[in-house]
């Protein structure tokens, strides 16, 4: 079956990975909404869909829309989800969720009254490199782990800049943009929560004062492991990776922190060196295909629960940033 999608965002993130993967995935972009006329009827046009609108009620009231993307500015996300499942609509919500675990805990509770799904697109769990390392651990390939890194800074490219660099009430900063995804990607390798962070933050010339555009830090987490992250806009010539490493090996992943299905990933032990197969297809197909398969059965990919622990650690990083102390990650949820 044919799945009808609405797009609430007339976003860059939408036009270069997830109109594709919607495609793709057997469904159907029937509308597009922004806030702008002339942006939404322009945006249809070039990527085509048949309908634009500036008002978000009409595209909710479209009864063949079965499915919305929310990837407006963050700040938005609480009110058009919670609508947007009110209205019966399946919601696929860019990260963050929300502004704050309270907004966020607001949106999975409308979705939760309606029946609806509501998924986080933290697109790395459907990465062929993550899953491999998260099996490894999960097999005991590497032991016990006891301790994790993430790099994940590069180069924000020209077209990105704008909300992400000076807008601190729509989440700009690098810490909303990439270091909640390092969270969740820690998270689903680790399977385990975060209960503690520290860190450090800089302002290298690319933001408005008062937002950072790099942050390094350490995450503790649960059975006392600890990992490294670094997150930023401006590193042209870094690359990007994830490391586990235990009481009986290591697992190398070498630039596994994009949106394409690239990268490596070795397993290192008293044996010697492994190459892991990390031959995927298209991630937000992968994302789109799981979402399509929980609006009837199972869970996609990334729950709302995943995005609000994911959110909440970021602001806790946030948190010990502006006091330079250790800061506990509280969501008010289950840990599991």
């Amino acid at each position: 079956m044919t799945v009808g999608w609405g797009l609430i965002g007339a976003s860059t993130i939408a036009r270069e990975w997830v109109i594709d993967a919607i495609r793709a995935a057997d469904g159907k972009i029937l509308s597009v909404m922004s806030s702008h006329f002339e942006r939404a009827r322009k945006y249809a046009a070039e990527n085509g869909i048949e309908n634009s609108t500036t008002d978000l009620n009409d595209l909710l009231s479209n009864a063949d829309i079965d499915a919305v993307y929310i990837s407006t500015t963050n700040e938005l996300h609480r009110d058009q989800a919670v609508a947007a499942a009110r209205a019966g609509k399946h919601i696929l919500c860019e990260k963050p969720l929300a502004m704050s675990v309270q907004d966020a805990k607001a949106m999975a509770d409308a979705a939760a009254s309606a029946g609806v799904v509501l998924a986080t697109n933290h697109h790395l769990r459907n990465s062929a490199a993550h899953t491999a390392i998260r099996e490894a651990v999960a097999a005991g390939k590497i032991g016990r782990p006891l301790s994790a890194r993430v790099f994940h800074a590069g180069y924000l490219p020209m077209h990105l800049h704008g909300w992400r660099l000076d807008n601190p009430s729509a989440g700009g900063g690098a810490i909303l943009d990439l270091t909640v995804h390092d969270v969740d990607a820690l998270r689903y390798v680790l399977g385990r929560n975060p209960t503690e962070v520290v860190a450090f933050a800089q302002s290298g010339g690319m933001t408005r004062e008062g937002l950072e555009d790099a942050v390094m830090g350490v995450i503790r987490f649960e059975d006392g492991v600890i990992a490294q992250f670094h997150d930023g806009f401006t590193t042209k010539f870094v690359e990007t990776g994830l490391e586990v490493h235990g009481t009986e090996g290591s697992l190398v992943g070498r630039n596994v922190m994009t949106q394409r299905p690239v990268g490596t990933v070795v397993l290192r032990t008293a044996d010697g060196d492994k190459n892991l197969p990390v031959d995927g297809s298209n991630i937000y197909e992968g994302v789109v295909r799981t979402f399509h398969a929980a609006m009837n059965e199972g869970s996609p990919s990334a729950t709302a629960e995943d995005g609000i622990w994911s959110l909440a650690t970021a602001l806790a990083v946030k948190r010990a940033v502006a006091t330079g102390a250790a800061v506990k990650v509280e969501t008010g949820l289950k840990r599991t």
